[in-house]
């Protein structure tokens, strides 16, 4: 498959969160230094503890952001999806990966290095800005999920991590199919897959969720939203 081209690639972000407000001629000039590299599902793309030294746009694909734990199933951090972004703070600040993150689909990924980025942004406020806002979304929602985990009953911790994986789910129709096994659903809320498996039951006899290989369909948020 050939490299896409500067334009391309440009096309590609059109929309994205940190990107897409950057002018055509300023995007260019990042981009040129930018890579495409393809994971397929299921490869590791970096571990807790390596090196960081780039930041990674998802082109198409799903990501999973997970914590090891020596006592069991790794903890998911959360579930990226197109026009997303991750491994920032290791980029910015230097230091190791904080956490694992895997290809859970097929995927492509823009990566930009830090010797070039670092350059581009301290020329940049406003885009230092809309990173600022993006990492400090991130730590509101870590804090949420970690209040959740401590305090919520279960049934409440599973609709809202239902919510926040459709937030950014690719749309098929008035149905939202979540790609994600229960075991990671698991991770995000800090319980047992028995558990979960047991409430999305309840639920899917409900006519509530639908569920499949890797996958849950939700036919209708609302309800969904009205138990979180």
């Amino acid at each position: 498959m050939p490299a896409p081209t500067p334009v391309q690639k440009r096309t590609l972000f059109e929309g994205h969160a940190l990107f897409g407000k950057l002018p055509p001629a300023d995007l260019d000039a990042l981009l040129l230094h930018a890579r495409v590299e393809h994971f397929a599902a299921g490869r590791t793309i970096f571990t807790k503890g390596s090196p960081g030294r780039s930041m990674m746009a998802i082109l198409k694909g799903s990501i999973r952001i997970s914590a090891p734990s020596p006592a069991g199933p790794d903890i998911v951090l959360t579930i990226l999806h197109a026009g997303e972004i991750f491994g920032e703070i290791a980029l910015l600040d230097g230091q190791d990966r904080t956490a694992d993150a895997t290809a859970m689909t097929d995927c492509e990924l823009l990566v930009l290095d830090h010797r070039d980025f670092i350059p581009f942004l301290e020329r940049r406020a406003d885009l230092c800005i809309l990173l600022l806002r993006l990492l400090s979304q991130r730590l509101r929602q870590t804090d949420r999920q970690v209040e959740e985990v401590m305090f919520g009953r279960l049934d409440a911790r599973i609709a809202k991590a239902l919510l926040r994986l459709a937030q950014s789910a690719p749309p098929a129709g008035d149905a939202i199919s979540l790609r994600i096994t229960q075991q990671e659903l698991a991770g995000m809320v800090g319980a047992t897959r028995e558990s979960v498996n047991k409430q999305l039951h309840v639920w899917q006899s409900e006519g509530m969720v639908q569920l499949g290989k890797r996958l849950i369909v939700i036919p209708d948020i609302d309800a969904i939203e009205a138990l979180a």
